[in-house]
Parts: structure tokens; sequence; C-alpha cells
């Protein structure tokens, strides 16, 4: 039996250059792999459809603002909203990314901040 040598793993080097735990660089990377979508630079008159574990949502960018709906009480006809980006349900927010496998963080006019549960996907309508 011959021992092999283990190759560093450059996820923990690039996380440590950071300043970040390793397994938050890692869920970083993990988010980057699956997929989403950045609401930056969309353009004007966009509609998404975003599906989470428990809802579908809609969310239409219209005149300069963010629409949404979808919720049956906090948004049952579109109302305007800050989309904050996703999360993994810590503090840790990643901005203007909608990812797969992490949670929508929006503001609500009424509600103020809104927490979806995980995303299972992100559709360019």
């Amino acid at each position: 039996m011959t021992a092999r040598r283990r190759s560093l793993d450059t996820t923990v080097v690039q996380a440590a250059q950071d300043g970040l735990a390793a397994d938050v660089y890692g869920r970083i990377v993990s988010s980057e792999v699956a997929g989403g979508v950045r609401m930056h630079g969309l353009p004007e008159g966009a509609r998404l459809r975003v599906e989470t574990r428990n809802r579908t949502y809609e969310i239409l960018l219209r005149d300069g603002e963010t629409w949404i709906r979808g919720h049956p009480q906090l948004c049952p006809r579109p109302v305007p909203v800050q989309v904050h980006g996703s999360t993994w349900g810590g503090s840790m927010l990643k901005r203007d990314y909608l990812g797969l496998g992490m949670c929508m963080e929006f503001h609500h006019p009424v509600y103020s901040r809104v927490t979806t549960s995980t995303i299972l996907s992100v559709d360019l309508l």
C-alpha cells in the first residue's frame, strides 16, 4: 500500500486570505456553483419566478421599483419591496443575489424584513 500526498485544499487557503471561515467560504462558492440570479443589472420590465420550498413568488422590476407577489398574507397582490439578497438563515447576507439553496430576504413596507424558505428555482420569465 502506498501513501498518497494530499493536495492542499485551496478553499481553506482562499478563505484564510479573505478572513472568512472555511465553511463560510465553502458555502459562498457552493452558492455560485448551484446557480442563481443577480438582481443588479436586470433590465426594466424583467420578471422572475422564484420558487421556494413553501411558495412561488413573482418579482417584477417596473418604474425603478421591485414588486413582489405570491404570499397569501404578505403579498397576495404586487407590493413594492426592496430585495436585499439571499441568506442561509443566519446573519450573513449575499447582497443582490437570489441563490439556489438559500433563503430570499426582502424588506416589505408593512412587515419589514421577510425571509422566505429555501429557494428551489429562479427563472427569468
